[in-house]
């Protein structure tokens, strides 16, 4: 290749210079190290760009560049990729980098196009991002430069390796049980017992992998992980300022994010435990026209974003956040793709939960494509083994649940089953049906075919998950708390369809109110381990977290969000339920199958008829178990007031041996194994709101 001369202002003394380098490639995109060449080639898209400037910046000075090199279109442009290359002996000892780019300004439709030359950018693919000490969110709110304020790349010739070892990534089937959990709400208080300076990081993960590993999750699906902007306030992270770079918070002050986000996947593998990624690519942290320029808005509006030709409101809002990623568009999914295929191949993550994935599905103009092309762009070979699960809906008011949903391949999180569990648990009538539906699979939602064959795995099935009440003021609060998040209290679901046991909140709370939650909370885990689909647990649901009835609390970085381990101390018999559980869903195959039930269920009532009047709160079921080599199940719910007496259908009495009764207290409420109790009546007497299980043999 021919060296070609590029051109800079050198913005430190002013003057003009040449400066010889060879000719930068179109990709990839980002900042990219040739080894061969001892050259940094930088890449960045831009379909409605006039000039684009690269700025370098060492490592004591983030207002003045130590280069600033403006593209040429002729030399450093291919179709609408800027590019150039930059040899190591020329950039001045740079440590960081960052984009100016100027384009048209459309006077009736001013936020169309966002350009300000006077603002700096982050680069859409840096790999991490600096934070300067004068970073200041407000800087990139208001018009003009933000020079010594912005975020910025960082650049890295050599990234330390690391070591993988002989690492493996796990793969579970019908063992396999979600654990959602957020990296530093899990180890931030300092009741949780990790060491010293790494509670609410990576490695306070690592140190609660015993803890994992008692509980008997396979799989932890961590809330978002991308850098996120640290002074908007979004505890929960859900508004990404980069797809590519882990958050710098939840690092300690040692060797960074990528080496402690990696020790951490490398240990979690090692104790056989997935990692599943939830991931924000339908909206940014840019906002509205009113929140920040850090990025996508000054390097082209236009491209990234769906935008609505309103001068009041020029950003449609799908995401609840104030923009929407425009998906549609090729480059905004190579984005993604290229995102995705980084936290694959160099940080070995094994799935990705995509946030509000329903947005992907529309159009430019908002409307809902049948056939949207970013699904078509996961069939990479990358991506070929990787968990993908989608959230059916978004902020919009589009609802895609099971068939509707377009990613076929996906699995998803199942809102109508977390629902309908809710409501027969709390006792609304009419729920019988609904009840079977979601226990046999949502079969009624993920349909067997014969054009589209959905499976049971498919359903993600959860009671509670970081939107909403936790499981335990699910069965406590009437009404939301919201009042410390700042919006007048309402914010946040206004319907949960709990039911706080008779008496609203902890303070006063009788003795028999206290151990009727309990018994709801176990009511809760019971079906949702029993039924066919994949369970989903929020993490301190097991041992009763509270957030004292605040069910949005987004932005809530304290004791409310924190998980407060005095609570697995208080409530270790709750504990030991819910670890019992999970060991007996893993032990028993037929619960959990890559088919539906089909003829190895049969559905009955009290007696030998499923009662499905509008009145009723009882069902029972036998799932015979020798097609997946497993014992027969036979399981009798009541959601009912009073005790019901239901007659075993199936067996002789003495056949049958009681595992579960959540009308029972600990540690009769779950019996070890080994330990099962024989039932010798013909019938057995359950209590009030209350599930048992029996096995046969």
């Amino acid at each position: 290749m021919t060296p070609r001369p590029c051109y800079s202002d050198d913005s430190v003394s002013g003057v003009s210079r040449r400066w010889e380098s060879i000719e930068g490639a179109q990709y990839p995109l980002g900042a990219t190290w040739i080894e061969s060449e001892r050259a940094f080639n930088f890449a960045l898209f831009s379909k409605h760009a006039e000039r684009v400037t690269l700025q370098l910046y060492g490592a004591d000075d983030q207002l003045r560049p130590v280069l600033s090199r403006t593209l040429h279109h002729l030399t450093d442009k291919s179709g609408r990729i800027w590019h150039c290359r930059i040899r190591r002996e020329e950039m001045r000892g740079a440590r960081y980098y960052a984009y100016a780019v100027s384009g048209p300004v459309v006077p009736d439709q001013p936020a169309r196009h966002a350009f300000d030359p006077d603002k700096i950018l982050l680069d859409p693919f840096a790999r991490a991002v600096f934070f300067p000490p004068r970073f200041d969110r407000q800087a990139a709110c208001r018009p003009g430069s933000n020079a010594g304020q912005a975020p910025l790349g960082t650049l890295a010739a050599h990234e330390e390796p690391f070591d993988w070892g002989h690492e493996r990534s796990p793969r579970h089937d019908s063992d396999l049980v979600i654990y959602e959990v957020h990296v530093r709400g899990f180890t931030r208080n300092p009741n949780s017992g990790v060491g010293e300076g790494v509670g609410g990081t990576y490695l306070g993960v690592v140190e609660k992998i015993p803890y994992l590993k008692e509980l008997g999750v396979t799989a932890v699906e961590l809330m978002p992980v991308f850098q996120f902007d640290p002074q908007e306030g979004n505890y929960w992270g859900y508004m990404p300022l980069s797809f590519f770079a882990p958050h710098q918070g939840y690092a300690c002050a040692g060797r960074g994010a990528h080496h402690e986000f990696r020790t951490m996947v490398k240990a979690l593998h090692e104790a056989n435990i997935e990692v599943i990624l939830d991931v924000v690519y339908n909206h940014t942290a840019e906002g509205d026209h009113r929140h920040p320029v850090y990025s996508f808005k000054g390097i082209d509006s236009a491209t990234y974003y769906i935008m609505t030709g309103d001068p009041r409101a020029p950003y449609a809002d799908y995401s609840g956040c104030g923009n929407t990623l425009r998906t549609a568009n090729r480059a905004v999914r190579h984005l993604i793709r290229e995102s995705l295929r980084f936290w694959v191949t160099e940080m070995h993550v094994d799935g990705f939960r995509f946030d509000l994935a329903a947005v992907a599905t529309r159009g430019p103009d908002g409307s809902v494509a049948d056939d949207p092309p970013l699904f078509g762009d996961l069939t990479i070979p990358e991506l070929a083994r990787v968990r993908l699960i989608a959230e059916p809906w978004d902020a919009g008011g589009l609802y895609q649940l099971g068939s509707k949903f377009p990613g076929l391949r996906m699995r998803q999180w199942n809102g109508r089953f977390r629902d309908d569990v809710r409501r027969f648990v709390r006792g609304d009538p009419g729920m019988v049906g609904t009840l079977m539906s979601r226990l046999y699979g949502s079969d009624d939602l993920f349909p067997e075919g014969p054009v589209d064959v959905y499976q049971p795995f498919q359903s993600v099935n959860y009671v509670t998950a970081h939107d909403g009440f936790t499981l335990y003021d699910l069965v406590a609060y009437q009404q939301r708390r919201n009042w410390a998040n700042g919006h007048g209290n309402t914010d946040g679901p206004a319907e949960e369809f709990g039911w706080n046991c008779g008496w609203e909140g902890d303070e006063g709370a009788p003795a028999e109110v206290m151990a009727l939650r309990t018994r709801q909370v176990k009511n809760c885990a019971c079906v949702m381990f029993l039924s066919n689909g994949t369970p989903m647990l929020r993490a301190g649901d097991e041992f009763l977290q509270t957030q004292g009835g605040n069910n949005n609390p987004y932005n809530q970085d304290n004791t409310t969000t924190w998980l407060d381990w005095d609570r697995l101390r208080a409530h270790r018999d709750v504990f030991r339920f819910f670890r019992g559980l999970i060991a007996f869903r893993k032990a028993h195959p037929s619960l959990s199958r890559s088919r539906f039930w089909r003829d190895d269920v049969r559905w009955y009532g009290v007696g030998p008829a499923v009662d499905l009047a509008h009145d009723s709160h009882s069902l029972a079921f036998c799932l015979h178990g020798a097609a997946q080599r497993d014992v027969d199940l036979y399981v009798m719910i009541s959601a009912y007031r009073e005790p019901l007496t239901f007659t075993p259908q199936e067996g002789q009495p003495g056949d049958w041996k009681r595992v579960i009764d959540t009308g029972r207290e600990s540690p009769d409420d779950l019996r070890e194994p080994g330990t099962e109790v024989p039932v010798r009546s013909r019938s057995y007497v359950v209590a009030p709101r209350s599930v048992v299980v029996l096995m046969r043999g």
